[in-house]
Parts: structure tokens; C-alpha cells; sequence
């Protein structure tokens, strides 16, 4: 008996290694918790492509938008843990959720396989032509000379979160009126029905670049390729609104270290290449891979980040 059980581990072993040197054995299905046509969709198609050429099996992207990315999240953390389904993390399903909700539906350090970091997001401030302010020194002291009557948008839970922080730090008073997503936010910015709001470059740069709203300061520890002329949030003058939106790939638990290490090394060759970080940025990411395991201290660094922040600027759990 001890000789079968043996010779049946050895199999086992032989079976699994077998299938690792396969990998990827069939299509990846590549989970997205945002709709078509915006900012991460658009990144996580030129990730996929390029991907698909260079690992010679297909990414299929599976755009799962929703509950601030918490579906898409459980998706992921339930999938086989065999390299054949990854997950587009960002800060919504990996910091807002666990940061906002009493009982979130998975734990980020626990359910989740870092793989590599793929970018930071060039969060924004714009505001509208009707704020007399060019500065973020100036729209504070309108908003303090102006209590409750500066109305902000959020289409996200990177903007509520660091709209939320300024306003605790610069003890501002202004009315909070959410949206699903950052298109309408930009709609009723330039219909007048709010003045100001933290987005994702993408729908409303081109607005800035024709004069229609304004840029004052952008949500990085430097500056953005996409906007040089445009401060750091510190260089603005508030050092102390630390919120910076990012993503990364990430699997389920209990994936096997030698794909992971397959696919960390995969995209950060493609991360590498100056042309796709220059289409990434149009996006409005600032392009930047990572081993996993920096990318897991990435993400316990950010999760107690947002913890704290959601504390600290008195943000209701849901």
C-alpha cells in the first residue's frame, strides 16, 4: 500500500507539473469591474492584446461594472486558481470596498493573488468657470467664504474618498451629489449643476484643454505626463490629501508561484515598452509594474490607508 500511495503522489505531481509547464493551457478570461469605453476598459484592452501576442493564447476581456467593483471582485476570488482567470484590481474593489462596507464580501489580503502593479490613476480637480478660483488655495477660500453653497460631484469612491479628505482637512463645507460614473459628473459640471469634482482624465480633459472647465491639481506624488502644467495636490498647497487611485493584476488565492511569476513577468515586459506605456497614459494611468510581492505590500499599504482615511473624514459605512 505505502509503494501505491507512492507511485499515485509521484503521478500527482507529474500531473501538476505537467500542467504548469502547459500554461496557458486555454483562453484567460480577464475580469474588468468597469462598463466598455472608459479609462480601465481601454487599459485593460491594450494590456490584453498585447498579452495574447506575447503568452499565445487569447485574453478575453469580461467586463463585470457594479456594486463599485465588489461583483467583478467575487467573480475573481471564486474562479479556479489556475492562471486561466485574472482580475483588473483597482482601488474601488481593493480599497473603497473594504474601507466603506460593514461587511464586504471578500478580504483583499487573504482572497486575492498579487501578481503586478499596472499603474497609478491621474485623478484630477476640475471645476467649473462659474468657481472664480484658479488655484486650490483660491477655491478653498471661495469655499470657506461660501458655506454649503459649492455643490461636488463623485462618479467613484476614489473621488468621494478624496473629496471627503479635503474637505476634512480644509474644513470646507459643500454639498455631496454622487453619480454612476465620471460622464454624467462631467455633464451636469458643465450644466452648472455642480462645480467641482475628482475624475479620471477621460471624458473630461478635452473639455479643460477648450476652456470649459478647470484643472487645479492632480492626485499623484509627481506630476502627470498627460497634464505637466497642472500641481501635485502638494504642490497646490494640501500635502495631506493622500488618496492616489491605482490598479494591478491580480488571481485568486492559492494560485501556483510558478505562474504567477509567468505572469508578473509577462506584463511587466509589456509594461516596459514605450509605446504601450504612452498608450496607457492617453488612458490616464502613469504606467508601473511590480513583483507581486510589492504589489501586495501595495495593497495592505493602501487598504489601511483608506481605513484610516474613511475614519478620519467621518465617511458612514454602509
Amino acid at each position: 500500500m505505502r509503494a501505491l500511495s507512492f507511485v499515485a503522489a509521484l503521478l500527482a505531481i507529474a500531473v501538476t507539473a505537467d500542467a504548469h509547464a502547459q500554461y496557458p493551457a486555454r483562453p484567460i478570461r480577464f475580469i474588468v469591474p468597469f462598463p466598455p469605453g472608459g479609462s480601465a476598459d481601454g487599459i485593460a484592452r491594450i494590456i490584453s492584446q498585447q498579452l495574447t501576442l506575447a503568452m499565445g493564447q487569447q485574453w478575453l476581456v469580461d467586463n463585470r461594472p457594479g456594486a463599485d467593483g465588489a461583483l467583478a471582485g467575487t467573480l475573481a476570488m471564486k474562479a479556479a486558481p489556475d492562471g486561466h482567470t485574472v482580475f483588473f484590481g483597482t482601488n474601488s474593489p481593493l480599497s473603497a470596498v473594504p474601507a466603506l462596507r460593514k461587511e464586504p464580501p471578500y478580504d483583499v489580503l487573504r482572497d486575492f493573488t498579487p501578481i503586478s502593479l499596472i499603474g497609478r490613476f491621474t485623478f484630477i480637480l476640475f471645476t467649473s468657470p462659474a468657481v472664480p478660483a484658479k488655484t486650490l488655495g483660491e477655491l478653498i477660500d471661495y469655499a470657506r467664504a461660501n458655506p454649503g453653497k459649492l455643490n461636488y460631484g463623485s462618479g467613484n469612491t476614489g473621488g468621494i474618498v478624496a473629496m471627503a479628505q479635503l474637505k476634512s482637512l480644509a474644513k470646507l463645507d459643500m454639498v455631496h451629489i454622487p453619480y454612476k460614473g465620471d460622464a454624467p459628473t462631467t455633464a451636469d459640471m458643465l450644466g452648472g449643476r455642480i462645480q467641482l469634482a475628482f475624475m479620471a482624465p477621460i471624458p473630461a480633459l478635452a473639455q479643460a484643454l477648450d476652456g470649459r472647465l478647470h484643472m487645479l491639481a492632480v492626485l499623484l506624488p509627481q506630476r502627470s505626463s498627460l497634464v505637466p502644467d497642472v500641481p501635485t495636490i502638494a504642490e497646490a498647497g494640501m500635502p495631506g490629501v493622500s488618496i492616489t487611485p491605482w490598479t494591478g493584476l491580480f488571481g485568486p488565492a492559492r494560485m501556483n508561484g510558478d505562474i504567477v511569476m509567468r505572469l508578473s513577468r509577462e506584463l511587466n515586459s509589456v509594461l516596459s515598452r514605450a509605446e504601450i506605456r504612452e498608450q496607457i497614459g492617453r488612458q490616464g494611468v502613469e504606467a508601473r509594474g511590480s513583483t507581486p510581492s510589492e504589489l501586495g505590500a501595495h495593497t495592505r499599504e493602501q487598504l489601511q490607508a483608506w481605513i484610516r482615511i474613511v475614519r478620519e473624514a467621518n465617511i458612514p459605512q454602509e
